[in-house]
């Protein structure tokens, strides 16, 4: 098998080569080459030492040199070279307490999470596949290098890996890999938030955001997202509903655009629907005020798992309003991008058009049209600049002061009751209307 090398690599490789030493790229870009993927990084592994590396090139960085990495840069590139070593104990689930340096690239290779990882490849001597990864790739499956618990009690964050590499790949995890992570998933309370994020991310933006269901079946999300564990075992008694609160957020998972805000949006947007549950009478479940909760429970989440302020804010903005419903006309359009806000309204569509997906087929046709009727509205008003935030107003602060109005909070109230006006009359957004007097102690009066 040949893999084309980009020429940095093969200078690097090159380089130690001539030098005596041993060297080869290794892990995800071998497994991501071998399918037929662009990889992302290439790195490299090899029997020569730190300092023999740093002297071999002219740029390095000492990136986890106590670990065995150095580096390389090449131009505005940096390749990683790592040298073969052999982790000692693992005493946080997560780092080795010390690194032992040695000459033989199987020794290695045995310390690395999965087969598919612990490939490694030169030009001179071609593929190095000593724990099946090739075999394991033509089954479509995820399995661990050795003993699975050992690997997993070395680092729990391959728990996270292991259910990421199957969403992005679309493999299966083999069986005793499997029985490792139900036995061992509560050691991911001793990993990083910030870790557990950037996996969790990488599942949902994958092409199989469907495999939370496995995360939840092998017990990890009862440790990173017990919410979503709630909602797997929350039914829906509903005519608008086909399935429980969890394979429905599975389905509108897989019915959105792999988009980082929309993903999280269809994940958490149902979120607080076993909090406020209520069964009528006739047997009917009811989830009432779901939205407004379920703003609070997701920021407790994006906080618990450290996410970033603006992801936060754009997604519970879209929870929030999700559920809202109205009649397609101009007057409703406008205020629901008033509400909604100009900027997220189309994901907003977007949302609502997933929800609907994963939904009961009752009335799906109707809500679905109400759905694209209120896109060509909006797209209408776009075309047209119609007003619809505060900014788009004929008239704004520094014109009542002119006028005499107070600075103050008034000016903020007028206004507002000016766009309520243009938001339902948009032909009134001219300076002449707005500020003729008698028209203007009216707004003066609404405040």
């Amino acid at each position: 098998m040949k893999i084309n090398l980009p020429d940095n690599a093969k200078i690097i490789l090159d380089t130690i080569h001539q030098a005596g030493y041993e060297a080869y790229v290794v892990g995800g870009c071998v497994r991501d080459a071998v399918l037929g993927r662009i990889p992302g990084d290439w790195d490299i592994t090899t029997n020569a030492l730190p300092q023999d590396i740093k002297k071999l090139f002219r740029r390095t960085i000492d990136t986890g040199i106590e670990h065995g990495t150095v580096t390389v840069m090449m131009g505005k590139e940096g390749y990683e070279v790592t040298t073969y070593r052999i982790d000692g104990k693992y005493e946080d689930n997560r780092h080795p307490s010390e690194v032992t340096f040695t000459k033989n690239l199987t020794e290695d290779m045995k310390r690395r999470d999965f087969t598919i990882n612990a490939m490694a490849y030169s030009e001179e001597e071609g593929l190095i596949d000593r724990f099946g990864g090739i075999e394991d790739i033509k089954k479509g499956l995820i399995r661990c290098v050795g003993e699975p618990r050992e690997r997993f009690s070395e680092d729990a964050l391959r728990i996270m890996r292991a259910i990421r590499f199957s969403a992005q790949l679309d493999y299966s995890i083999e069986e005793k890999t499997k029985e490792a992570i139900k036995e061992l998933s509560p050691t991911l309370e001793k990993i990083s938030a910030e870790r557990i994020q950037v996996e969790l991310v990488k599942l949902l933006l994958s092409d199989h955001p469907e495999k939370m269901r496995d995360a939840y079946e092998l017990g990890i999300t009862k440790v990173i997202l017990p919410e979503f564990d709630a909602c797997m075992e929350t039914d829906q008694n509903n005519i608008h509903h086909a399935y429980s609160v969890g394979e429905h957020i599975i389905k509108a998972m897989e019915e959105i655009r792999p988009d980082r805000v929309l993903r999280l949006t269809m994940l958490m947007h149902d979120m607080a629907k076993p909090a406020t549950i209520t069964v009528d009478e006739e047997g009917i479940s009811h989830f009432h005020g779901h939205d407004v909760e379920g703003v609070k429970m997701a920021k407790d989440i994006f906080r618990r798992l450290k996410f970033d302020r603006d992801t936060m804010d754009k997604v519970c903005n879209l929870i929030l309003h999700h559920d809202e419903r109205f009649e397609a006309t101009p007057r409703n359009v406008r205020r629901a991008m008033n509400r909604v806000g100009v900027d997220a309204f189309n994901d907003w569509l977007e949302v609502r058009h997933a929800d609907t997906l994963a939904q009961s087929e009752f009335a799906r046709e109707d809500k679905l049209r109400d759905i694209e009727d209120i896109r060509a509205l909006y797209e209408e008003i776009l075309r047209e600049k119609e007003c619809v935030t505060l900014k788009d107003l004929a008239v704004n602060g520094k014109d009542l002061i002119e006028l005499g109005v107070t600075p103050g909070k008034t000016i903020g109230n007028i206004l507002s009751n000016m766009l309520l006006d243009v938001l339902d009359n948009p032909e009134h957004n001219t300076r002449e209307y707005l500020l003729e007097p008698e028209r203007l102690r009216d707004f003066m009066r609404d405040h």
